[in-house]
């Protein structure tokens, strides 16, 4: 039996911004880290010394790159990649959490109006995997994004149903 090579990844979701504190959706709504998020991000440098990451891969919305120059000053590689972007919550962009929360079973086919839908994301992910696993293999990854590309590596590597995701996150 021949052992399969593997990348190792250790995903981080950035963190808190205005929004977020509001329990508003960002989306693809471009906003920056807040005072707590700033906050979080060095508290997680704190405890990711010495982690020996090749490389960090990062959304390329700021609340994401800023999170990850933060935690990760100490001269890793920061990529930014835009198939790490949050779900594209179209026309329901900064509307309550709470309401894409109770709607993200309905839009797991179907995209948002104006938006795209989980599946799109998880296809902007199987993207992303299979160029990591070209560079990457056998390597110790960071990569630093959103809520629903982390759901989307449970589906595509845990092997989850979308529903099964959501209801576990």
């Amino acid at each position: 039996m021949r052992a399969e090579k593997v990348v190792n990844i250790t995903y981080f979701v950035h963190g808190a911004t205005a929004d977020n504190e509001r329990g508003i959706a960002s989306g693809w709504y471009d906003i920056k880290l807040s005072a707590l998020g700033r906050k979080q991000s060095l508290e997680l440098k704190a405890l990711l010394k010495n982690r020996g990451f090749c490389v960090v891969y990062c959304s390329d919305l700021r609340r994401a790159l800023h999170s990850a120059e933060i935690v990760f000053d100490d001269g890793v590689k920061i990529i930014q990649d835009k198939r790490l972007r949050e779900c594209n919550y179209g026309d329901l962009t900064r509307v309550k959490s709470e309401k894409i929360d109770s709607l993200m079973l309905k839009y797991v086919d179907k995209p948002f109006p104006n938006g795209e839908c989980y599946k799109d994301v998880e296809r902007r992910i199987k993207s992303f995997l299979e160029n990591l696993h070209e560079r990457h293999t056998g390597k110790n990854v960071a990569l630093v994004a959103h809520r629903a590309p982390q759901l989307a590596l449970d589906v595509l590597l845990r092997g989850k149903t979308w529903e099964q995701a959501i209801k576990e996150d």
